[in-house]
C-alpha cells in the first residue's frame, strides 16, 4: 500500500477531528512517530511529549496518556480508515483500538486489534 507524501488534502483540512484511538503499551509516542516517518509520513513535535504525523489522507496527534498508552485523534479520509491501521500495523503498534466518526459526532466504526 503505498502512501502519499505530502500535505492533508483541502477537503480533509475542512473536516472536524473524525478519528480517535488508543495505542496500548507505549511508554512514549516518539518511538511511533518515528515508525511513520520511516514509512515516509510528515512528523512534527506538537507539544513536550506529543507529535503530529500526517500525509494527504490522514493526520493525527500522538500523545502520551495516563499509563502505558499512547492516544492518537486528528482527521483520516474515511475510505482510508482501513489503511491507516494497516499503517499502525506496520508501524508495530501492537494492541491498539480506533474509532471512525462522522460529521455529527457518530460512530461509524470501531476497531480493535
Amino acid at each position: 500500500m503505498p502512501d502519499d507524501y505530502g500535505d492533508l488534502t483541502r477537503e480533509l483540512t475542512d473536516l472536524p477531528n473524525n478519528v480517535c484511538g488508543i495505542l496500548h503499551g507505549h511508554r512514549d509516542a516518539g518511538p511511533v512517530a518515528s515508525r511513520f516517518e520511516r514509512l515516509g509520513w510528515r512528523v512534527g513535535s506538537s507539544s513536550w511529549h506529543g507529535y503530529e504525523v500526517g500525509t494527504t489522507w490522514c493526520e493525527v496527534e500522538l500523545e502520551l496518556a495516563e499509563g502505558p498508552d499512547v492516544l492518537l485523534n486528528g482527521v483520516v479520509d474515511p475510505s482510508r480508515f482501513d489503511d491507516l491501521a494497516t499503517v499502525l500495523t506496520r508501524c508495530g503498534a501492537g494492541t491498539y483500538r480506533l474509532e471512525l466518526y462522522d460529521e455529527d459526532g457518530g460512530l461509524l466504526r470501531e476497531m480493535r486489534v
